[in-house]
């Protein structure tokens, strides 16, 4: 009662805030910086820039060009003795430092080459590797510095530098990782790519390999439930990955660029991406990655391989267009094979120790934008994103066999103004997302497989108003309603805040409700690498293992219900200086509570998972502090401590969840030298973990209740000059490693095995080296 309670006061609210935003009476100007950011071209035309970084110097406030280089940011207090400065940044230009700032907007020419320097330029901002964003949504910005900190060879190897995200394998045989997010696995998290459908479905457990970190231009990490524009499905954050564009602007241009690696193991890999000119203002991309390993590795000579060995192919073609008239397409197409093979190493296919992981990953993907920006209202724009993906899974773990195919189309068109003046802007739309799930799993070699399929359909419109009425309160107010056809009727509604305390300190609040369908097998692919029982609810012709609640169905019994979580946060960022430095402390914290939650139990039986819906209560807490600082001109110090208490009804108690650190302390130190050597580091202390109760089983084929506190230390050098970058690293310098990572290793065909308990580093020591070289 009080969960609705408070879902019903959410709407209730917005629908006060947008009576009381909407009357003309209450638009107010407020002070604020707004202008374009523009590059000459070639021909002496002046182009928009987009995805500029437009900040405070020193006060950790900033935000980004649009898709027509405007930007709008609040001004702070400035006086005779506070002079703030404004910078305008993107990479291969020179930055503009401006200190007056005259009536109207801005028009800004950024300088490349040896074009001319605006008279206002009379210093250089240094970019920093993460900003946060101004808006009220509590969103931080990895940029290409804070990724080439690590060899990110892939999506999850990116968050290695960032204390907000935790990255840890998700079993001992495939090599996959999973993150957590504010306590909760990645599944809670909406993962986007530019704004589309990324990771998710039937890719959730492996997903994040398939991702190529030379390919990512940037990524947006979201504390707290995020736009309604973007769909229900965040329940603790968004993740939005952006790709490299399609550019032909001078120095930041990319006409070819090319990334080898490898490492101790034996990894190979290589990556080209090239850009064309087709005709005036059209442009192509082309993208390609290739990875393989060959060699077996088994650091811990339990006669399975620690990572299969296999290869990957992907490729991408992009295509862009814009003209005068304000009309911005996009268009282009993905496709990735990923072929492994693991298990042990044992040649004998008919021997009772033979136990083989077979993985193989498909995926298909088209997607277009199109957009309009209207001349004469720059402030108004509108949009129509499309996308098409197929997804083809067949894997093996030892005698258990799972595939599965998916196809999804979405489609969202945003419509975005404002109403009287930019204090009050909004976004209003709608779309569909249309979903067609093939599931078999045959849980051993003799037994009938399971068969199990869905078709999901989910048209929605939403609603998203900003307000402004004084320089230092921002209010963004969204409602969404999507109709599922198997669930009927969703109400998603969100509330975020920023109060600007002072012109250093910012308070940010968010509250509101989320959503989704939990793809079990998908999700929980190390409990197939298992002997587990499989206990599930009862199946439904029309909707496979899920509980109907549409009208028009009938509701089956037992059926797994969608997740539902309300997601409630705060966070406050400080700005300081200490001995003339400038640093930045930032502390937040975020509870997640589940209305309704899908239970994986592997506590109740040692040799069993059970899935069924939330009994009772179950609450994610988590809580940061963060602080950068600069001691010394070129040395970023980031230092951050993390605390977690997630706690699940399993089979009736309140307990801990598993496999989740309690605490966690992180350091990364970056130094950059005038000769452009730069040298990174990151330590990481990780809390113990509680671990599922392995007390059923015999004598020597248990796992202690919880895992010991360990360090995990990377580092990285690099040298960068014309063109050219050379670039060396170690993983795990301390070769600090679970030493047990599988129950029963010997019988891996017979009871108690389990593959599926990590809580600790897989492999050990590991170096690496690369080349990046870009012809611009």
């Amino acid at each position: 009662m009080t969960r609705t309670v408070f879902i019903w006061l959410m709407v209730i609210g917005q629908v006060i805030f947008l009576f009381v935003a909407v009357r003309p009476s209450q638009a107010q100007n407020h002070e604020e910086i707004q202008g374009f950011v523009l590059e000459e071209s070639e021909k002496g035309r002046f182009v928009p820039l987009e995805a500029v970084s437009v900040f405070w110097q020193g006060l950790n406030l900033g935000t980004m060009t649009d898709s027509v280089g405007y930007f709008s940011i609040p001004k702070p207090p400035m006086d005779s003795t506070n002079r703030p400065v404004l910078v305008i940044r993107q990479l291969g230009y020179e930055a503009d430092t401006l200190f007056e700032f005259p009536p109207g907007r801005l028009r800004i020419i950024l300088a490349s080459g040896k074009s001319k320097k605006l008279k206002e330029v009379v210093v250089e901002g240094r970019l920093n590797a993460t900003f946060q964003l101004s808006e009220a949504f509590n969103i931080s910005q990895m940029n290409r510095k804070e990724l080439v900190k690590a060899a990110c060879c892939n999506l999850s190897e990116s968050f290695e530098t960032n204390p907000a995200v935790d990255v840890s394998y998700s079993d001992a045989l495939t090599g996959a990782k999973q993150i957590q997010l504010l306590g909760l696995s990645g599944n809670y998290v909406l993962l986007t790519q530019e704004n589309l459908p990324g990771i998710r479905g039937l890719l959730s457990g492996y997903g994040f390999g398939f991702t190529p970190g030379p390919w990512i231009e940037s990524i947006q990490v979201t504390k707290g439930q995020g736009s309604v524009v973007n769909g229900y499905e965040s329940l603790t954050g968004q993740i939005n990955v952006e790709l490299k564009k399609t550019d032909w602007l001078p120095r930041t241009r990319e006409k070819v660029f090319v990334n080898a690696y490898v490492n101790q193991m034996g990894r190979l890999e290589a990556n080209v991406n090239q850009t064309l000119k087709v005709a005036p203002g059209l442009l192509v991309t082309h993208l390609f990655h290739g990875n393989a390993l060959k060699n077996k590795v088994d650091l811990n000579h339990d006669h399975f391989l620690d990572i299969p060995t296999g290869n990957q192919l992907q490729a991408m073609q992009r295509w862009s267009y814009e003209n005068k008239q304000g009309i911005r397409a996009q268009a282009g197409f993905q496709f990735m094979i990923d072929g492994r093979v693991g298990g042990t190493d044992h040649v004998d296919p008919n021997s009772t120790k033979n136990y083989t992981i077979g993985l193989e990953h498909r995926q298909f993907q088209a997607f277009s934008k199109l957009g309009y920006l209207f001349p004469k209202a720059k402030y108004k724009s509108m949009g129509w994103m499309n996308s098409y993906t197929q997804n083809r899974v067949r894997n093996r773990y030892g005698a258990t066999a799972y595939s599965g195919d998916q196809k999804t189309w979405y489609s969202n068109f945003v419509y975005q103004s404002i109403i009287g003046s930019t204090n009050l802007t909004f976004k209003t739309g709608g779309g569909i997302r249309w979903d067609s799930y093939q599931e078999t799993v045959g849980f051993q070699a003799d037994s009938k497989p399971g068969k199990w399929s869905r078709t999901e359909v989910v048209p929605g419109v939403f609603t998203e108003f900003s307000w402004t009425p004084v320089p230092w309160f921002t209010q963004v107010a969204g409602l969404r309603f999507d109709y599922h056809n198997l669930f009927g009727p969703w109400l998603t509604p969100r509330l975020h805040s920023k109060i600007s305390l002072s012109d250093q300190s910012v308070l940010r609040f968010s509250a509101g409700l989320g959503r989704r369908l939990a793809n079990i097998f998908a999700e929980n692919p190390a409990l197939l690498a298992s002997s587990r029982q499989w206990y599930l609810p009862s199946a439904n012709g029309s909707t496979g293992l899920y509980e109907a609640t549409s009208s028009q169905l009938v509701s089956s019994q037992g059926g797994l219900k969608p997740e539902q979580a309300i997601n409630v946060g705060l966070s406050w960022n400080q700005g300081f200086n200490l001995h003339g430095k400038k640093g930045n402390l930032t502390v937040d914290g975020y509870r997640t509570d589940f209305i309704e939650q899908t239970v994986v139990d592997l506590d109740q039986d040692s040799r069993a998972a059970f899935l069924y819906n939330l009994t009772g209560r179950s609450v994610a807490t988590a809580f940061q502090v963060q602080v950068e600082y600069e001691p010394i001109r070129r040395l970023d110090v980031r230092l951050a401590w993390k605390g977690q208490d997630v706690r699940q009804t399993l089979h009736g108690k309140l307990m801990e969840k598993p496999l989740v650190a309690g605490h966690r302390l992180f350091v990364n130190l970056a130094y950059e030298t005038r000769t452009k050597w730069t040298f990174d580091a990151t330590v990481n202390w990780v809390g113990s973990k509680r671990l599922p109760s392995t007390s059923q089983n015999p004598q020597g084929l248990q796992f202690p209740s919880r895992s010991p506190n360990f360090f995990a230390v990377n580092g990285q050098v690099s040298k960068a000059w014309n063109g050219f970058e050379l670039y060396a690293g170690v993983e795990n310098l301390l070769n600090y490693r679970q030493t047990q990572l599988i129950l029963n290793a010997s019988n891996p065909n017979q009871t108690y095995f389990d593959a599926s308990l990590v809580w600790g580093p897989v492999i050990g020591r590991m170096t690496y080296a690369g080349l990046r070289w870009t012809v611009r």
